[in-house]
């Protein structure tokens, strides 16, 4: 991963307008002004901004004020499951789809019991969940929808921007998305109310109006943070494309490797290309993806085994798994995520899939 950073000319006049303010944060005129852009921008009705995405996620669970379990995915980021845990909730894991690695909505349904008050999918790397499917259930069992869409800024399926499913869902604008303030996210609710209710939560309930005051922290968004956003949301749609470019330049020269799976992808969903993940089969690939990685750094190529271990095998949440995980076990012992980023060459590209090509021809000689 290498980050897109905003330029320092367009950032500046920014800058020199929270230098002349000094109102650094509490919800200044630029993060007015970046909530309302990025409302537009990604076709939804509020956004609450947050500093980080972990604490979106752990305010938009406290917000609806849960009880009980939660169902979640075990492949997926540890920040999932902390917000899960922060709220004293239990989580409860269910296996995922092996065709998009997201949570399965009939799993989901044979997990719920009388204490479940919640469903937490993620889409992961930016394929969207089975929205139909889990609002049926969570509509069956009047149960709640929380999205964890960190991966998913700027994507639709069927011409839907995905953090309009659910009840709530969460964005990570990390240095590691597709964009990123540095450090922020956000949670996207259809509700005035509601969002007037986050808000008072998140600036440590300074609303003059709300009983329980002590329920709310400080996680509002600094005004640096909402400058970088302004400027990145600039180039947004130039950085997705650049994403995109690159894909297909992986597409093309991983085709024909056999061992080597590609996630499929969809003609009903616009993408963000966030991240290009690799399923290797040591069978017919010849060897696995450990040997894959270390070949890699070998070469200076630097990979990540997204996501190994899987959080349901953590020492902190494995006596909440209570069922067999088979589909994503398999895929956490077989994936890892190529380099991608917005600027990366043709020549880098082509230096990664030669040196996968290197490794697969010396398994058919060996």
């Amino acid at each position: 991963m290498r980050p897109s950073i905003p330029d320092r000319k367009e950032l500046e006049p920014y800058l020199t307008r929270i230098w002349e303010s000094r109102q650094l944060t509490n919800t200044g005129p630029i993060h007015v002004e970046f909530e309302e852009a990025l409302c537009k921008y990604l076709g939804v009705e509020n956004i609450c901004l947050f500093a980080n995405g972990t604490l979106a996620l752990i305010f938009a669970l406290k917000v609806l004020n849960l009880k009980g379990k939660v169902i979640t995915t075990p492949f997926t980021s540890i920040a999932t499951i902390q917000a899960i845990y922060w709220n004293n909730l239990t989580p409860v894991f269910a296996d995922i789809y092996r065709s998009d690695l997201n949570i399965h909505a009939d799993k989901i349904e044979a997990a719920i019991t009388p204490d479940t008050s919640a469903i937490m999918p993620v889409h992961i790397f930016g394929n969207p969940c089975d929205v139909h499917g889990i609002h049926e259930v969570a509509t069956r069992y009047n149960i709640k929808t929380v999205y964890d869409a960190a991966h998913c800024f700027g994507v639709k399926l069927e011409g839907i921007p995905v953090c309009q499913f659910g009840d709530l869902a969460v964005l990570s604008f990390h240095a590691t998305k597709v964009f990123n303030t540095i450090e922020g996210g956000a949670i996207v609710c259809g509700d005035r109310v509601m969002k007037e209710h986050i808000d008072a939560l998140k600036n440590i309930r300074l609303d003059n109006g709300l009983d329980n005051l002590c329920s709310g922290l400080n996680a509002t968004m600094n005004e640096i943070q909402a400058a970088i956003g302004m400027v990145q949301l600039n180039h947004i749609d130039n950085i997705i494309n650049l994403r995109k470019n690159a894909t297909n330049i992986y597409l093309n020269q991983l085709a024909g490797i056999k061992g080597i799976e590609i996630l499929a992808s969809r003609s009903s969903v616009d993408y963000n290309y966030t991240y290009f993940p690799v399923i290797i089969d040591p069978v017919v690939f010849g060897r696995g993806r450990n040997d894959l990685a270390d070949h890699f750094e070998k070469k200076g190529i630097s990979t990540r085994k997204y996501f190994h271990p899987l959080v349901s095998d953590f020492p902190e949440f494995s006596m909440y798994k209570t069922v067999d995980l088979p589909v994503a076990e398999e895929i956490s012992d077989k994936i890892l995520c190529l380099p991608l980023y917005h600027d990366i060459s043709f020549e880098e590209i082509t230096y990664i899939t030669d040196s996968i090509k290197q490794l697969s021809q010396n398994n058919q000689t060996v």
